[in-house]
């Protein structure tokens, strides 16, 4: 009998199996009808022996000192600043937008005053915004949406960002610095040795077994658990019982180059030309020395893996009949990205584990009864008993 049934090898199910399994002393199965574990993370090294990462880049960073120190135990880390390059007009510019995109880009000279200035005078007033486009026009104007966010946003969701929820655009910032970091946490770094690596060392307990190629659909009437913890898409739980919950997907086209590199950054986005949104080169991620390097192509689909949830109310709507199902199910937690239809980054979705298994803590603490008084006479006796030594 397991204690629990972890549907999900990616973050939030590893997390949730190596502390229900190391501090609870719990009996898990975790199941992924994956090949392998550590869901989109996942990373190994391609036939030439380079590290890639076979779901697209994943950039580790947070604000969290618990959520780094936790994800510490499983890895060393190698520092990472992200940075991203832009191809706008025939030119290769820093993204998110800075000071020094807008002086390459329209041969300016601008200091970071004269900068705010220019974004005031571009801006739109938007009385109330609501879409990704109002948040982009109101800070930087339509010509500059225009180069960097309308079609990119359009290959990316297939939408235009008119019809978006405000939060897409709203987690791309505009800068008037020169601060060149796609990211500007306090902790920013990448698994020395892969998220992969990472995962296998969190996964390393004897309480821990593993289920790989296994639809849960499969085996759950066969297998004795008490309770479940579901990180995949909560609408497929349910069988889909409103309807289909809209994801957004992605086609990964992995190539190797013979020659040591390729990109002017890790990272470069194509909002206008090409059907591609971007070209990842990984040795610029990982760091790692070797003649030839690997890179791929993100190419947005509407069918596939689900990757992104679609954020536009309806969905919203549709996604809060399942919320109430699952709230309402007994013994069943759902965590993650799918299971709780929102784009979370990495450290959100560890953090989100890590707060369910507190829960799951203290609901069992809570549980149990509470130990009866002892009086004088017994107590003496279980103290006495605690000193002497054992019988063989």
């Amino acid at each position: 009998m397991f204690d629990y049934l972890i549907v999900g090898a990616g973050f939030a199910g590893s997390v949730l199996a190596e502390r229900l399994a190391t501090r609870s002393n719990k009996k898990v199965l975790i199941i992924d009808k994956r090949s392998h574990i550590a869901g989109n993370a996942y990373d190994h090294y391609n036939e030439d022996g380079i590290l890639v990462h076979k779901y697209g880049p994943h950039i580790f960073h947070t604000n969290s000192k618990d959520v780094f120190d936790y994800l510490g135990n499983f890895t060393e880390w190698r520092p990472y600043e992200h940075r991203v390059l832009a191809s706008v007009d025939g030119q290769m510019v820093p993204m998110p937008i800075n000071l020094d995109t807008i002086n390459k880009l329209y041969g300016l000279n601008l200091t970071s005053f004269e900068v705010e200035q220019f974004f005031e005078s571009m801006a739109e007033k938007v009385d109330v915004i609501k879409t990704s486009e109002d948040v982009v026009v109101s800070k930087v104007g339509r010509e500059l949406y225009n180069k960097f966010f309308k079609n990119y946003t359009n290959k990316q969701w297939g939408l235009d960002p008119s019809q978006l929820d405000k939060s897409v655009t709203s987690r791309v910032p505009t800068r008037t610095n020169r601060d060149d970091r796609y990211f500007t946490d306090t902790y920013q770094a990448m698994p020395l040795h892969g998220y992969t690596r990472m995962f296998e060392k969190m996964l390393d307990h004897p309480n821990i077994k593993v289920m790989l190629n296994t639809d849960y659909h499969e085996v759950i009437d066969f297998i004795p658990y008490k309770e479940i913890i579901f990180t995949g898409p909560v609408d497929e739980y349910f069988d889909y019982k409103f309807g289909k919950l809209p994801y957004r997907s992605l086609e990964f086209k992995h190539e190797t180059l013979n020659k040591e590199k390729h990109l002017a950054a890790p990272v470069v986005n194509y909002p206008n030309e090409h059907p591609y949104t971007r070209i990842t080169e990984f040795k610029a991620l990982t760091g790692q020395d070797h003649p030839k390097t690997a890179i791929v192509y993100e190419y947005p689909q509407a069918e596939g893996d689900p990757y992104y949830p679609i954020p536009m109310p309806e969905n919203a709507e549709l996604y809060n009949k399942y919320k109430k199902l699952a709230d309402e199910t007994p013994n069943v937690h759902f965590v993650g990205r799918l299971a709780t239809y929102k784009y979370y980054n990495m450290d959100q979705v560890v953090a989100q584990a890590l707060t369910l298994y507190k829960k799951l803590t203290e609901k069992e603490n809570a549980a149990k009864p509470a130990r009866p008084a002892i009086s004088g006479s017994t107590a003496l006796v279980e103290k006495l008993v605690s000193r002497s030594p054992k019988q063989e």
